[in-house]
């Protein structure tokens, strides 16, 4: 973790004040006065402000039911912040783990904890994301085999990761995929001739979503360990 976020993590200084608090000498990581703010720190060092050893607070992990007309952002933009949308108060120390477009609903993870949150997202770990889509049109059987082969993307190098398709009605599936490109599923959808009319996300790895639209909760300690931890950068 960088050691302007730690800062934040273990008092209530904003990020502006806990970099100001390190450039001005007042930090130190392991005895030795630290002025760079984006030091990487780990749980195990002793790091003090102003003398006064440092404790983070436990990390956070949110699911949130997205609605549609807002953005995964901690900040309100030209659309609402998804913070905004579901009444959880602007955190600068929150970030999305996996975003959603504006017009896509369902299930979005919050977290604190940047190494949980790479481990959904690092295409490595071939995290499991399950959306329901809606379609302009039937899919024929020769889409559905190209989807569950794997398929060329306009403007990438390989092809995408075998998907599962699951027919739900005429014009609605279940499409599963274990990566996560920009607007991966509008536009494996569009290479197959056909259009997303409707999207909603309901399972990340074996979170599913459980909450009403535009609510939220904290997850279960079970839902947490289910995803996977890698080791990030130091």
């Amino acid at each position: 973790m960088r050691l302007d976020k730690f800062i934040c993590k273990s008092t209530s200084l904003s990020l502006l004040q806990a970099r100001e608090a390190i450039e001005n000498g007042q930090v130190h990581v392991n005895q030795q006065c630290v002025l760079h703010v984006n030091t990487q720190v780990h749980e195990n060092n002793h790091i003090s402000l102003a003398g006064k050893q440092l404790f983070a607070r436990p990390s956070r992990y949110i699911m949130i039911n997205k609605p549609a007309g807002c953005v995964c952002s901690n900040v309100d933009e030209a659309y609402p912040s998804v913070f905004t949308a579901v009444g959880l108060p602007l955190d600068d120390q929150l970030h999305i783990a996996g975003r959603l477009d504006a017009d896509t609903t369902g299930l979005v993870l919050a977290t604190d904890d940047g190494r949980w949150s790479f481990s959904i997202t690092r295409p490595e770990q071939a995290c499991l994301k399950v959306y329901r889509v809606n379609l302009s049109k039937p899919l024929t059987p020769q889409a559905i085999q190209a989807l569950e082969t794997g398929l060329q993307l306009q403007g990438e190098p390989q092809l995408t990761r075998p998907a599962v398709v699951k027919l739900i009605s005429n014009k609605q599936i279940l499409l599963s995929i274990s990566e996560g490109k920009f607007h991966q599923v509008k536009r494996m959808l569009a290479a197959v001739g056909n259009r997303v009319t409707a999207l909603h996300r309901q399972q990340i790895a074996d979170i599913c979503l459980n909450v009403e639209p535009a609510s939220w909760r904290e997850l279960s300690s079970a839902e947490v360990a289910c995803i996977k931890q890698v080791e990030s950068e130091k």
